[in-house]
């Protein structure tokens, strides 16, 4: 977006303002560099945009500044923040959790005072709204279990951490820190907090009530975040930060941003599985959403959390689920929070430069929203998603034992290289999982690469494996890409390429790492002049009889046959048939259903074919 400089928009159809300092009294659509409200007078921006050049000072204690239904404050300082005052500024967010699960969060506002800059935060700064611009100081708790009612708020302190540069997740380990209700988080420091039970039905004049169930609205008030904000980070290693702005937050332009070199430009999204109430830490059930920005015009690509849980000593054991949530990350809305992992011991800075007028109900901001796009089905069966200016690109879903689901994305981009691009390639979030599937770049776990397409290029697909474990692979997603482009998982061990595009993908391995064994591939090297197979050879399933039946009047010669189910199970096969004229295999054995038939020629050719098996009664 671009702002004339010096300039502050303020619109009278979105704006009212009492007693207002003499500076700005009666006087909309003009240019000012700073904003001063005079004690017991106030700002009111209703659903639009305040653009300050310089600063904002709320002068007395009674100075206040609201943003009502998504209105937001953007200010063109470039270096730290003096915005200043006794004043409040107060802006309203919603989470999207009940008392058991949590929200990442990252405060826009901090602590007010004559001082100069950003100041701490503390939960004692939420606030129940009662009216339109009123609101009355939520109440802090030593349980576990936070309420809400129509004239109550309770939060619970305990679940209040911060995470400064560790290994990711590390339940009970030294990167998280408890804050509880001390007013000790610095700007731009992010913050779990789990929500409220119960509701809450008063109208403040939003798009909602205060709490329909489970997505709380708090009143965030304090002094507005403004400018610099520096987050420190570290090798291989996690840090909570978000939004600290009372803005959307252009994730993209923060995450490319070429200063911030010390960190690998993804983002990484905490999702809790709503299902599951509980507090013990052996029955939570959540996981990270990956956020690849791609470019700085580009929507992104986000892969969803492959659902855990935890064993009472923080280890992970094997049971889950993954959210299925496709969320737009392009803008983070007002208080959302992410983690990034840093490349070195370092800092990165958010900066007003990466705010942006975004609304949270645009399409591309929200702290959950399942993915509004087109689907159509191909006629493979394969679900095409997306709008047009999407990256292109293919998602693959991994079933693991039939408990849970880990999701990868491959992105095909002009730009990508074969080697490990930042914004781009995605490391796994998840690192100690017992069983997991993975793009394997120099040996590390991917869940996102992205390279330059050509049929000709093979992809590391690696499988880590604890104990004797099954891997179901599908194709799922093809956005803006060729849906007739074959899609292959290839097996060196078995030198078989399986087409995702006719059926899923099976294997069971024993325990290991296989980051040299799969690939996934767009040709199948074993097909040569494959005209030959398919022009001499015809494939009949008599269910009459119960037999398969391949006719070869000319006696071409063919090495081996395989009968495969749908989930790609190879269920019969023979070798050495050489160049008989016809040959019969009894199905008499199989259930009904659709197989493919898989024949092996000389020099590396071969076809394939569906048949349907039926019982003839």
């Amino acid at each position: 977006m671009q702002i004339k400089k010096n300039t502050l928009f303020l619109k009278s159809n979105a704006m009212i303002m009492k007693h207002f300092s003499f500076l700005l009294f009666f006087v909309f659509g003009v240019s000012f560099s700073q904003v001063y409200v005079s004690n017991n007078s106030f700002i009111y921006n209703r659903a639009s945009l305040v653009y300050v050049t310089g600063n904002v000072e709320l002068n007395g204690a009674n100075s206040n500044f609201y943003l009502r239904n998504e209105g937001q404050l953007l200010q063109g300082t470039t270096g730290t923040s003096t915005n200043r005052g006794l004043g409040k500024l107060s802006v309203f967010q919603e989470g999207s959790s009940d008392n058991f699960d949590y929200n990442y969060w990252c405060s826009p506002v901090g602590n007010s005072s004559v001082a100069i800059g950003n100041e701490n935060f503390g939960i004692t700064m939420l606030n129940r709204p009662t009216t339109v611009t009123a609101s009355t100081p939520a109440t802090i708790i030593a349980g576990y279990d936070g309420s809400t009612t129509n004239s109550s708020l309770e939060i619970s302190r305990f679940w209040i951490w911060k995470y400064l540069s560790s290994n990711v997740y590390d339940p009970g380990g030294a990167g998280w820190i408890s804050v509880q209700d001390n007013p000790t988080l610095a700007a731009g420091q992010g913050f779990t907090m789990k929500g409220t039970s119960g509701s809450d039905n008063t109208n403040v004049g939003e798009a909602t009530v205060n709490n329909p169930g489970g997505a709380q609205r708090y009143d965030f008030r304090g002094k507005p975040n403004d400018g610099n904000i520096t987050v420190g980070v570290d090798l291989n290693k996690q840090t909570l930060t978000g939004n600290p702005y009372p803005s959307a937050l252009h994730v993209n332009a923060f995450l490319l941003d070429p200063a911030n070199t010390a960190f690998d430009r993804i983002a990484y999204y905490w999702e809790h599985d709503k299902t599951v109430n509980s507090h013990y830490l052996a029955q939570y059930r959540g996981g990270y959403g990956t956020y690849s920005p791609i470019s700085l015009v580009s929507n992104g690509l986000y892969v969803p959390a492959t659902y855990d849980s935890y064993n009472p000593d923080g280890t992970l054991n094997t049971t889950g689920a993954s959210s299925g949530l496709v969320i737009e990350r392009k803008y983070a809305p007002i208080g959302q929070g992410f983690m990034v992992r840093g490349n070195s011991l370092g800092t990165v800075t958010l900066r007003n430069s990466h705010r942006d007028y975004y609304r949270e109900s645009g399409a591309l901001s929200q702290f959950e929203r399942v993915n509004a796009t087109t689907t159509n089905s191909d006629d493979d069966g394969i679900v095409t998603t997306g709008p047009i200016n999407s990256v292109s690109h293919i998602r693959l879903n991994t079933i693991i034992n039939n408990q849970f689901t880990r999701q990868v994305a491959l992105a095909f981009l002009p730009e990508a290289t074969m080697g490990v691009d930042p914004g781009i390639d995605a490391k796994s979030p998840d690192d100690n999982l017992p069983n997991d599937s993975y793009f394997s770049l120099n040996n590390e776990k991917y869940v996102i690469q992205g390279i330059d397409f050509s049929v000709e290029k093979r992809l590391r697909f690696g499988f880590k494996v604890t104990g004797n474990t099954a891997f179901k692979i599908s194709l799922v997603d093809v956005v803006n890409f060729d849906p007739n482009q074959p899609v292959y998982v290839y097996d060196a061990q078995t030198n078989l390429y399986h087409n995702l595009k006719l059926s899923d993908f099976d294997v069971n391995l024993a325990e290991g790492v296989y980051n040299d064994r799969f690939e996934i591939t767009f040709k199948d090297a074993a097909l040569g002049n494959n005209e030959v197979l398919e022009n001499n050879l015809v494939v009949v399933q008599n269910n009459n009889n119960q037999l398969l039946s391949i006719s070869n009047p000319n006696a071409v010669e063919i090495k081996s046959a395989g009968l495969y189910d749908i989930a790609g199970k190879l269920v019969l096969q023979k070798t050495d048939l050489a160049s008989k004229q016809n040959y019969e295999l009894s199905t008499s054995s199989l259930s009904e259903g659709v197989y493919i038939v898989k024949l092996f020629g000389a020099d590396g050719q071969n076809m394939s074919q569906k048949i349907i098996v039926e019982r003839i009664d």
